[in-house]
């Protein structure tokens, strides 16, 4: 019985032979300049920049684009034949980006190109499943940075928390943007002793807080406790004496003196008196 030969193509044989520039397409230059020119606005196409094989008997040209709108890119013309046919066929015509053309930045999700600049009050941002800022709460509470005590609260409070890079990124941040220098050394504490001071919760209520005092102008707002004001629990400001002199006392309040209100009182008898010798005069 006759074996049927294995079907055994050489590697060389494997890669695709360049296809062969078709010379009725080749030639067909003014061809498919009238066919850009159909479809472009008036004076938008350049000069002929060349032509591609694409296949066998299929070929495009290149036109410059002088679209203003459009630098860098160039006019496309497929054309085709059938076989044993000298008539040149137009498949398409399109305007493509070429070398150096001025093209879009590539298209990005909105959930990844959204930024904290972007959200405004009453927004809603889109729910990330796989958010490199989080973690579960039973992974988070095995990192060495958990006090004793807080990993029951990190596994059971919320279904997920800020990792350990992330916390630390929003320390790095927070030191960037909070006045955390104490301002000139002009006061003596800051705010870490203060007893207005409101510590965060976990590793961040190690340098950070919320402000208490209704006196000070950080009151309500995240500070650091490397930060310093006036309005320190612990602090006083120094007394000094008024800048107006006390005079002396010009009545004497000291001694008291009793005196008879009748004294003050007028006679009816005496005032009539008075008016009648008033007119008498």
């Amino acid at each position: 019985m006759e074996k049927k030969a294995a079907n055994k193509t050489p590697a060389s044989a494997e890669k695709k032979a360049k296809p062969r520039r078709d010379a009725v397409l080749q030639a067909a230059v003014e061809q498919a300049r009238e066919a850009a020119l159909d479809l472009a606005r008036p004076g938008h196409v350049g000069d002929h920049l060349g032509s591609h094989a694409d296949g066998e008997r299929l070929l495009t040209h290149y036109f410059a684009c002088l679209h203003p709108g459009y630098v860098g890119w160039v006019w496309a013309v497929t054309m085709a034949r059938v076989p044993r046919s000298k008539v040149a066929t137009i498949c398409e015509v399109e305007m493509i980006p070429h070398e150096g053309a001025l093209l879009a930045p590539p298209w990005v999700p909105w959930e990844e190109r959204l930024r904290p600049s972007d959200v405004s009050r009453g927004d809603v941002v889109p729910y990330l499943a796989n958010d490199e800022r989080l973690v579960l709460g039973s992974v988070r509470a095995e990192d060495e940075d958990i006090d004793a005590g807080d990993e029951t609260r990190l596994m059971l409070d919320r279904p997920r928390v800020m990792s350990e890079q992330a916390t630390n990124a929003v320390a790095g941040r927070w030191k960037k943007t909070l006045r955390t220098a104490r301002g000139n050394h002009r006061f003596a504490q800051n705010c870490e002793t203060c007893a207005f001071m409101l510590p965060l919760a976990g590793t961040l209520g190690k340098s950070y807080g919320v402000c208490g005092n209704e006196f000070s102008t950080e009151d309500g707002r995240l500070v650091a406790f490397t930060h310093a004001c006036g309005a320190h629990s612990e602090t006083d400001a120094e007394r000094t004496d008024s800048p107006w002199e006390v005079e002396p006392l010009r009545l004497n309040d000291l001694t008291m003196e009793v005196l008879n209100p009748a004294d003050f009182w007028l006679d009816e008898d005496a005032e009539a008196k008075a008016d009648e010798s008033a007119k008498q005069d």
